[in-house]
C-alpha cells in the first residue's frame, strides 16, 4: 500500500478554496493529470485520469463531505483501489491549507506509477500547484456545492453563487 500526504497554502479564503475544489466537474480546467468527470449523483463521480498515453477509468464514491472542512472518498473499482481525502483549514482570512491524503493500492499496470518511488507524490504536489495557480487566478470560485453527505447520507445545501451571479438591485 502507498500512502500519499501532500499540502499547500492558497491565498484564497476557505471558503473559495473549498467550493471551486467540489466543482468537480472543472478539474480538467487546471490538472495535467484529470482528463474528465462526471457527476453521476450527490456522491458518484466517474474520473478519467492519464499521464501520456496511459488511461484509466474509475468510479469514486464520496463517503464524507463538510463544506470548508474536507471531502473523503473510495474508489468503486478495484484497479487500483485507493480511498482519501482533502482537508481545506483557514490560516488566516485569505489564506488556507489544502491537504491532499490517499492511500493506493497496487494492482496491474496500473499499478506501475505506485511502485516508482515518489512517483505518486510528486503527481499529487504537481495537482495542488495547478490548483493553487487557478484559484489564485481566479480569486472566486465558479460556484460550489454547500451540502453534507455523512455514511452515504446526502444533504443538498444551498447551491452557492458566484458573485456574477447575485442580482443586484438599484439603489434609490
Amino acid at each position: 500500500m502507498n500512502t500519499v500526504e501532500e499540502t499547500i497554502e492558497v491565498a484564497v479564503p476557505v471558503r473559495t478554496a473549498y467550493n471551486q475544489w467540489t466543482q468537480f466537474e472543472g478539474f480538467p480546467r487546471f490538472s495535467r493529470v484529470v482528463k474528465r468527470i462526471g457527476q453521476l449523483t450527490p456522491s458518484v463521480t466517474a474520473w478519467v485520469v492519464g499521464v501520456g498515453p496511459l488511461r484509466k477509468e474509475f468510479e469514486a464514491e464520496i463517503v464524507e463531505q463538510i463544506p470548508d472542512s474536507h471531502v473523503a472518498w473510495r474508489s468503486l473499482d478495484h484497479s487500483p483501489w485507493h480511498e482519501g481525502e482533502v482537508e481545506f483549514r483557514a490560516l488566516a482570512q485569505d489564506r488556507t491549507a489544502i491537504t491532499v491524503r490517499m492511500r493506493i493500492r497496487r494492482r496491474g499496470a496500473a499499478g506501475v506509477l505506485t511502485a516508482v518511488p515518489g512517483a505518486a507524490g510528486r503527481v499529487v504536489r504537481q495537482e495542488l500547484a495547478c490548483f493553487k495557480e487557478f484559484i489564485e487566478g481566479l480569486g472566486e470560485a465558479g460556484g460550489g456545492w454547500r451540502g453534507t453527505i455523512r455514511k452515504g447520507h446526502v444533504r443538498p445545501g444551498e447551491p452557492e453563487r458566484s458573485k456574477s451571479q447575485v442580482p443586484t438591485w438599484p439603489v434609490g
